[in-house]
């Protein structure tokens, strides 16, 4: 059996059966055609099942080593396993050599968060009141106010919102693990949501799905890729400490609340997460500020005035969350 058409079962195994986002099945295609090119290149003929083993797997890993990270060679190898793992469970290869191989080492890295100043600079920024000015305003708020993901905010209806609690039902996208959950709705996020489904009804046409929350220039539900050229364009517009996207949001929605003095399971249920590790990324976040308070506290703490001369002003804490 020719690897190009299994690929192509695996894809509509992803679609049908498993039913993976169409993100995640075009991140696993794009994995697999990557490995079935370099074989094309290097052997010249259209490869087999029999080229899917560890050699192979190791050598093209290897030529992708110099200028990729170790999170993209993971995930890529990881595309390979499950891939091979699908031949076998298909009875089309004897067994899964591909699980031989060790996983690239990650490094792990903090998530980047903005003060609370940066990200009110982002949501406030002036500019003319129309209806698509008043939806990424809306946007902003959401994305900030809920902590959601970008997909699960571009995929929110107008029923979704539970106004009479003020809360949003957010739809898990396939593929996270966790399940639909309700969020609070901050006072601000709803008046700003308030705001552009007044002025909704101008940017509808023809086309328009009836039921989508946020609209696109041209009418139709607005895209992941709109909301991250949004936010990433508005935090370099009004000069935020990074140039974020919208899991940056997501990920200064967490520290700020764990800043405040929220505990992990809140935020985990809030967030969504299925394991409370995934969360426990954020205690990483506060550390600076938890020193800053405890050289600020503590009598034995502080610091001879030569030691904070040679070591320069330190950076001022975080203020807390006051927007909602």
């Amino acid at each position: 059996m020719r690897l190009r058409d299994a690929i192509q079962a695996f894809g509509e195994h992803l679609r049908h059966e498993v039913r993976a986002s169409p993100a995640t099945t075009r991140a696993y295609l794009a994995d697999l055609d990557g490995f079935h090119a370099w074989l094309v290149e290097r052997t010249g003929d259209e490869p087999d099942l029999e080229a899917l083993h560890v050699a192979n797997v190791r050598a093209y890993l290897g030529t992708l080593y110099a200028s990729r990270t170790s999170t993209t060679l993971a995930r890529k190898l990881s595309a390979l396993r499950t891939f091979g793992e699908f031949l076998r469970q298909r009875g089309w290869t004897p067994e899964n050599e591909l699980q031989l191989l060790a996983t690239p080492r990650r490094r792990h890295r903090l998530p980047v968060a903005l003060p609370v100043e940066d990200v009110t600079g982002m949501i406030e920024a002036p500019g003319p009141d129309d209806p698509l000015r008043l939806r990424d305003r809306a946007i902003l708020e959401v994305l900030y106010g809920a902590g959601l993901r970008v997909s699960e905010c571009a995929n929110l209806d107008l029923d979704d919102l539970v106004e009479t609690q003020g809360h949003l039902h957010v739809r898990v996208i396939g593929g996270k693990g966790g399940k639909d959950r309700l969020v609070p709705l901050g006072r601000a996020a709803a008046r700003a949501l308030q705001a552009y489904r007044e002025r909704r009804g101008t940017l509808l046409r023809p086309h328009s799905p009836p039921r989508a929350l946020f609209l696109g220039n041209r009418g139709g539900r607005i895209g992941v890729r709109a909301i991250r050229t949004l936010v990433s364009n508005r935090s370099l517009e009004t000069g935020a400490r990074a140039r974020i996207s919208p899991h940056g949001l997501r990920h200064s929605f967490a520290t700020h609340l764990l800043d405040s003095g929220a505990d992990l399971r809140t935020i985990q249920s809030m967030l969504g997460h299925a394991s409370l590790s995934t969360t426990q990324r954020y205690t990483h976040l506060s550390l600076g500020q938890l020193v800053d308070v405890y050289e600020r506290a503590h009598p034995r703490a502080a610091r001879s005035p030569e030691a904070s001369s040679e070591a320069g002003p330190r950076t001022a804490p975080r203020a807390r969350p006051n927007r909602r």
